[in-house]
């Protein structure tokens, strides 16, 4: 018995064995490759020798190598073996593009189709990729006006699995709207819907081209139209088009008016945060007034916003409206939900600056509740650094159930420095040249650090300047330059040479949002020559005796008051900007020049329409000598003229004035001003008046200096450069002006 078992056993084993070994691979063939090996097909396959075999494997497998793209077709066979199963892997390569052609296409170039089309030589000649080729040709056929436009293929086989390709373009007839007709328009009349279309149809000055995406786009904004006019049931049946005679396109919209309805009553619920009337504020009606679907959605975000700045991010606001025989009463809900806190605020994608000069810039602070203004004014704080692109990132993610968030700012680097060299030949000075230096942000420091030489011949001019604007880590500023100049005046017939520094110490006032105040000393030698001495009359007095004292000390302190309140320091479109600057040389301070300076600056500007913005800057000047000084030195004295902090465009630099200076100066300047890419090139209208005189009676607003005309400012690594072309208004004359470095 025990032998019978023994031997049921030993049989039963023999046949899984056997049945086992049915279901093991024992070797992979591939067949039917061409030109990919046959290692690249077994590497992908899911099953390997001396794998069990699954249905699951091989579809696994056919699947995986389709997605190399380069087979047509793709089959598993296997047969039985006394070692196990041989599976054969039969493959159909797609063919190889030896050569594309092009016949047909007049209207389109050669170079085009190629640049939309992936058809080169070397491709997978696959039906995805002659629907892809086809699909992008008629797409630009069609932009073009060409509605009827067909592609077809024809092709030749060759040796080695690889074909040329003939692509054939039957480009037909250009295809113009000829006629839109509206169907179902009862109220409203059909041109003033077609005024609203961007889908015009053809004329004297329009193409009359159809372009689906606008047509759609088209559709939506007949909508529109119809919900400010009160229509709020309006809605677009269908459309349909016609094309005539292979060459005109009719196009058809039915569509259903509905009612028309005004303004009704207003009611709000579910507020707590804010008091109803408050919110009832900012819906502002005329009596019997239209029904305005986008009036009522401004005013709906002015709620929104209220909500927003005071860090509700999660409010809802559900509206509902009651149609009341003309009217629509609104019924207004207000879910406020969690107030939103900051838990942490993170900087990313700062690689030269380091994070802490950033986070000094943020209006808002962890802990603090959101405020969308206070966000928006950190980005802008951070973009006026001038150290990163326009688009300051940011992105906030809940993180607990109370609705806190964590902000993150992300800001991309840009070139906040330069040098500039250049190296010249001329017969009087032989060889000449400058060389400069600048940084705007050395070490990731936000240190400002400029360093300028100019040499040859009888010029060598030197200028050193650094400004660290966060003293120990502080909100205190420090800095000092170093300079040696010769700065040549020929308007007035002299020229100054001077040695000399300053130290300037300033501090933010925190108490007054966007303000701050500098205070400094400097301390130089100056030596006057005059130009041309047959130039010399009566009113040239002082400037002889400073020609034949030589060198002096000029030793003054000063004192800046500055408010900016602007929201883009390249290019504002709100705000203002405020200096108040009062110098005084000698005195206290001793030296050789005793004279009391003060000048006072306002700039506002205001966003027009679409971009455009109205600059407009006052500068008044005063200057008076003191003590044992007659006479206030000459370039300390205002000569308006060119272009410059005494801008007045149309006229020579230092031109506009008495001989030498005036004492006092008024100058007005606007500006009309539109961004032509970004902040990065901006064109401009101009305006400017004023004059210098001695005396406040002796100024007559009616006798201002006047000039007008064009100008270009340009951002570029090497800084802001300028060209401004001025008509002369007293001197019928046109005046060109470059300028580089300096702003409105």
């Amino acid at each position: 018995m025990l032998k019978r078992y023994f031997l049921t056993g030993l049989l039963l084993i023999l046949a899984v064995l056997v049945f086992a070994n049915e279901n093991i691979i024992f070797d992979i063939e591939v067949t039917g490759n061409k030109n990919i090996d046959k290692e690249l097909i077994v590497s992908i396959l899911a099953f390997a020798p001396g794998d069990f075999l699954t249905e699951n494997d091989i579809s696994e497998s056919i699947k995986n190598l389709y997605q190399l793209g380069v087979f047509n077709n793709i089959s598993i066979d296997s047969r039985k073996t006394a070692e196990g199963i041989v599976l054969n892997v039969i493959v159909e390569e797609l063919l190889i593009v030896n050569k594309v052609t092009y016949k047909g296409n007049k209207k389109v170039r050669k170079s085009k189709i190629e640049e939309i089309t992936d058809l080169d030589k070397g491709s997978y000649w696959s039906p995805f990729l002659k629907v892809e080729v086809s699909q992008a040709i008629i797409k630009e056929y069609r932009e073009k006006g060409y509605h009827s436009a067909k592609v077809s293929f024809d092709t030749e086989i060759l040796e080695k699995n690889q074909v040329n390709v003939l692509v054939k373009v039957d480009e037909g007839k250009k295809i113009t709207i000829k006629k839109i007709r509206f169907h179902g328009n009862k109220l409203m009349p059909s041109k003033k819907i077609a005024k609203k279309m961007k889908t015009k149809k053809a004329s004297l000055f329009r193409s009359g081209k159809f372009d689906k995406e606008k047509f759609e786009e088209d559709l939506d904004l007949i909508i529109t139209y119809y919900k400010k006019k009160g229509f709020i049931d309006a809605h677009i049946i269908s459309n349909e088009s016609e094309i005539i005679d292979d060459k005109y396109l009719y196009i058809d919209i039915y569509l259903v008016e509905g009612n028309q309805y005004r303004f009704g009553s207003v009611s709000i619920s579910g507020n707590t945060r804010f008091n109803t009337d408050i919110l009832l504020s900012n819906f502002v009606y005329k009596e019997n007034e239209l029904y305005n679907q986008e009036k009522f959605s401004k005013q709906i975000g002015k709620i929104y916003n209220m909500y927003y700045e005071e860090g509700y991010i999660y409010a809802t606001f559900d509206d509902v409206l009651e149609k009341d025989d003309d009217k629509l009463n609104i019924k207004l809900t207000i879910t406020e939900n969690t107030r939103a806190k900051v838990r942490q605020i993170f900087i990313k994608g700062n690689s030269k600056t380091k994070e802490k000069i950033i986070r000094r810039q943020l209006a808002i602070s962890p802990g603090d509740y959101f405020k969308q203004s206070r966000v928006m004014q950190s980005q802008q704080n951070i973009y006026n650094m001038g150290f990163f692109e326009m688009n300051i990132g940011l992105d906030y993610e809940p993180i607990n159930d109370n609705g806190d968030i964590d902000l993150t700012f992300s800001v991309q680097d840009k070139t906040s420095g330069s040098v500039n060299g250049s190296v010249g030949y001329n017969s009087t000075d032989s060889f000449i040249g400058s060389f400069s230096l600048s940084q705007n942000n050395l070490f990731g420091n936000a240190w400002k650090a400029g360093l300028k030489w100019e040499f040859g011949g009888s010029t060598q001019n030197f200028e050193l300047d650094f400004t660290n604007p966060y003293v120990f880590d502080s909100n205190t500023l420090a800095g000092f330059s170093i300079y040696h100049t010769t700065k040549e005046w020929s308007s007035s017939n002299y020229e100054i040479f001077t040695n000399g520094g300053a130290i300037r110490l300033g501090h933010s006032v925190d108490f007054l949002n966007y303000s701050k105040i500098l205070g400094g000393y400097s301390l130089s030698s100056k030596k006057y020559s005059i130009l041309n001495e047959n130039d010399i009359d009566s009113s040239d007095d002082y400037l002889v005796e400073l020609d034949e004292i030589a060198w002096q000390y000029n030793s003054s302190g000063n004192f800046t008051f500055s408010r900016d309140s602007r929201d883009n320091v390249f290019f504002p479109s709100s705000g203002s900007n405020f200096t108040l600057y009062s110098e005084m040389a000698g005195g206290p301070f001793l030296g050789d020049f005793d004279y009391f300076k003060q000048i006072a600056e306002i700039k506002w500007f205001t966003k027009t329409f679409w971009k455009l913005v109205l600059r407009t800057k006052w500068r008044f000047g005063y200057v008076t000598a003191f003590g044992d000084s007659d006479e206030v030195p000459p370039e300390e004295r205002f000569a308006p003229g060119g272009t410059g902090a005494d801008q007045l465009r149309g006229y020579e630099d230092r031109s506009v004035g008495p001989n030498n200076g005036g004492l006092r100066e008024i100058l007005f300047s606007t500006e009309y001003a539109c961004p032509i890419a970004g902040d990065q090139v901006i064109g401009l209208l101009f305006f400017d008046a004023g004059d210098s005189r001695n005396k406040l009676e002796h100024f007559n607003p009616k006798k201002f200096k006047k000039g007008g005309g064009l100008g270009l400012r340009i951002r570029s690594p090497f800084g802001l450069m300028g060209f401004d072309y001025a008509y002369n208004f007293d001197e019928d004359k046109w005046e060109p002006h470059f300028q580089f470095g300096t702003t409105f």
